[in-house]
């Protein structure tokens, strides 16, 4: 299957989808931080290009309620709504599998809920990380390990030029599930 994993520095999930046999590419403005197959550019440009599955994982700086607080400063408003309708233009993709991921965020609100709301401990690591996915002819993802959360890694990330890169890395056990669940 060919799969385009947008919004994806990490090649978490590509490479995840790569060792189940799959043609996966990840997208990102960024350069990968792993080897492997990877498009530095915007994902809008190759939405078209004759993909399966598109998973997707938009910035959340102006949607995820975490940052709720500035929501009102200026020029916020206007790229609140942005960052939603950059995940409509996903979502209305040509691409027949889609999956949109993003924190707890307004676009529950401003758009539709979410189809499912996962967490790490769920997929064997023992961290939190409320997940929600917006899914368009992909299942449902399972749990696969449950474990006890004894961590809060990305709530407790602190301030640093790394810290908006280390909270939006997909954790390597929801990665697994979504290859062997979509793939």
């Amino acid at each position: 299957m060919k799969v385009l994993v947008g919004f994806e520095f990490s090649g978490r999930v590509r490479d995840a989808f790569i060792r189940k046999g799959h043609q996966a590419v990840s997208c990102d403005l960024t350069a990968s931080e792993r080897l492997g197959p990877h498009i530095q550019g915007d994902v809008f440009e190759v939405l078209e290009d004759g993909w399966e599955l598109g998973i997707f994982h938009p910035p959340c700086t102006y949607t995820a309620v975490s940052g709720a607080r500035w929501f009102k400063l200026p020029g916020r408003p206007e790229k609140q709504e942005q960052a939603v309708e950059d995940i409509r233009t996903l979502w209305a993709s040509p691409i027949p599998r889609v999956a949109i991921e993003q924190p707890i965020s307004v676009v529950s609100t401003k758009w539709r809920p979410p189809t499912q709301i996962v967490q790490p401990w769920q997929f064997g690591e023992p961290t939190t990380k409320a997940t929600c996915l917006w899914e368009r002819g992909v299942p449902r993802l399972h749990p696969t390990k449950i474990v006890v959360p004894t961590r809060h890694d990305v709530w407790r990330e602190p301030p640093s030029d790394e810290r908006q890169r280390n909270r939006s890395r997909t954790s390597e056990g929801l990665a697994e599930a979504m290859a062997d669940q979509w793939g």
